[in-house]
């Protein structure tokens, strides 16, 4: 399915992102990144995004994890067939002012009733954007709740540790590669104004270009001032 047909590129996850024509979902990795194939200008790429916040603000994201977990709690005993839940992003600020948990479980219910066995669709609320499978039909109701968030625990200084550490199995692709660094910390981790951050970050950067066979990986990263693009250093 083509996430952009739901207005996925509005996410906060998309929108300082050059604009694709497809975005498909492939699922998650052990180190929380979020896999998608997207298609830009006829070219097909494997798009890498990852959600991450400071680990003295994780109590933000875990706040709204449980707002929405227990929205999909309530929903199970009014829908019928086992389903998978799998928050893509949300605004996390946003939400912990905003959100209402009744509205997101009628439209969890509302869908969840619409769906075949082995149907995906994707459900928006406010600035929520999941996806929810239906695996298989039964007389009782259960939906597995799904997200993926890394913990930065480090210090700033040490960001380019993280863009190593991704894109490690990545730096011989033949195809396109393009990671989406999406900082969640009201306090955000990328400081232009931290040399020792800045210095790391360009040598990783550098790095990349003598080991990429036919495309340097494009390397974003985004957070409450907007988003950067640290091959050129263009801002978006």
């Amino acid at each position: 399915m083509n996430l952009i047909d739901y207005g996925f590129q509005n996410s906060n996850l998309f929108q300082h992102m050059p604009l694709f024509d497809e975005i498909s979902y492939l699922g998650h990795n052990q180190e929380k990144v979020r896999e998608y194939k997207a298609i830009r200008e006829g070219q097909g790429c494997n798009l890498l995004a990852l959600n991450f916040i400071r680990n003295d603000e994780k109590i933000l994201w875990d706040a709204v994890v449980d707002f929405v977990k227990r929205s999909t709690i309530n929903a199970t005993s009014s829908v019928r067939g086992v389903y998978i839940f799998d928050l893509l992003t949300i605004d996390i600020h946003k939400e912990i002012k905003t959100f209402k948990h009744a509205e997101l479980t009628s439209l969890i219910i509302n869908l969840a009733s619409k769906l075949a066995p082995g149907e995906i669709k994707m459900i928006r609320y406010s600035s929520l954007y999941a996806l929810i499978h239906k695996t298989a039909a039964s007389d009782w109701g259960k939906i597995t709740f799904k997200t993926a968030v890394d913990v930065f625990k480090d210090k700033p200084d040490y960001l380019d540790i993280l863009i190593k550490q991704i894109l490690k199995d990545y730096i011989f692709s033949r195809d396109p590669v393009i990671l989406l660094l999406n900082d969640l910390s009201l306090n955000p981790i990328f400081d232009l104004q931290n040399e020792t951050q800045q210095e790391r970050i360009k040598k990783v950067i550098a790095n990349l270009i003598p080991n990429s066979i036919e495309f340097i990986p494009e390397v974003y990263i985004q957070d409450k001032y907007g988003g950067r693009e640290l091959l050129s250093g263009a801002k978006l």
